[in-house]
């Protein structure tokens, strides 16, 4: 029930943010589209519980949202929404996510992360990619997911708190305290 209220609140965002950005008065900076269904990947695997499949799936259907809301071949972000969420999973047992500044570099390197995977995809399915531009790109989006990083997080902690048990378990969500 956790990780479909999550999925759900994501694709919400999905839909806000694909209807939202390309209006905004940024200029150059169209490019630098925060790739939230890697944040939610990534956050899912940080908060995995006891077993990774649950979190594994509910990354995946945010990713295949994001396909189809972003106009992406089908599977792509789906395919790095897994990918992210298990590199989370990993980086939960060592690094403990909390706090402006860790959220912020922790949403900068999962963008990268993503629009690097992203990149590699192109290019083993033989489209063109241009060293340069996927640079920016690369850059952009990190730039872009870090800006957001720390809303998209306090957003599924307060979800998470709200799923918790005891007052305790609510107390530990919101610090992004994870068990």
């Amino acid at each position: 029930m956790r990780i479909s209220a999550h999925t759900l609140v994501a694709y919400l965002v999905l839909l806000v943010l694909g209807s939202v950005w390309r209006l905004l008065p940024i200029g150059v900076a169209h490019a630098a589209v925060p790739d939230l269904s890697a944040l939610v990947a990534a956050y899912l695997g940080l908060t995995a519980r006891a077993a990774i499949a649950p979190a594994v799936a509910g990354a995946v259907a945010v990713g295949y949202l994001a396909d189809l809301i972003g106009g992406a071949p089908p599977g792509l972000h789906a395919l790095i929404g897994g990918a992210v969420c298990l590199l989370g999973r990993g980086v939960h047992r060592r690094l403990l996510v909390r706090g402006w500044a860790v959220t912020l570099g922790f949403s900068g390197f999962v963008g990268a992360v993503a629009a690097l995977l992203t990149i590699v995809i192109r290019m083993m399915s033989n489209r063109a990619v241009q060293p340069g531009t996927a640079l920016w790109e690369l850059v952009a989006v990190a730039i872009g997911t870090a800006a957001i990083g720390p809303l998209v997080f306090r957003l599924h902690r307060r979800i998470d708190a709200a799923f918790a048990r005891t007052h305790r378990e609510r107390d530990a969500a919101l610090e992004g305290i994870t068990s």
